[in-house]
Formats: structure tokens, sequence, C-alpha cells
């Protein structure tokens, strides 16, 4: 599962061939979310509230790339490295 972005402790990773609808899973310690790429919305799991916060901050900003990395590993070929949130 490669890692895609890492920012203030959060881990935003993508498995290759993954199911369907198109999502990450943002790891904070021991929480994991998964999200949800055009809804921004949490499918499964739990982040504490600032973590979960900041992941969807960056997203919204990155939904475009994140798309990009799904179909990448959709496709099985490595994902783009995606600006970490500041």
């Amino acid at each position: 599962m490669p890692t895609i972005s890492a920012f203030y402790g959060i881990l935003i990773r993508m498995y290759f061939d993954d199911h369907a609808p198109p999502h990450f899973h943002a790891i904070y310690g021991e929480f994991e979310a998964v999200i949800d790429i055009k809804a921004l919305t949490v499918v499964r799991g739990t982040l504490p509230r600032r973590a979960l916060e900041l992941t969807l901050d960056w997203a919204e900003l990155h939904q475009a790339e994140l798309q990009v990395d799904w179909d990448l590993c959709a496709a099985k070929q490595p994902p783009k490295l995606i600006e970490p949130l500041r």
C-alpha cells in the first residue's frame, strides 16, 4: 500500500486494485479511516476530530490528484506523491 502523502503524523495511502468507490486510507497512530474521494466523507473507521479535519481539508485541496492516483492504482501503476498539508 503506497503512501502518497504524510503530514502532522497522518499517513495517506492507497491500495493497488482496491474496491470501488474511489477512496484513500488515512492512518493516524492506531486510528484508520477510509475516505471517499468524490464525497469527501468517511466510509468506515475513525480518526480523532482534529486529524479528520486536517485530512478532509487536505483532500479537498487535492481531490483531482487523488482521483488520478486512484486511477493509477486501479491500473496497478505506482501513484504520484501529493503535496502534504502545510
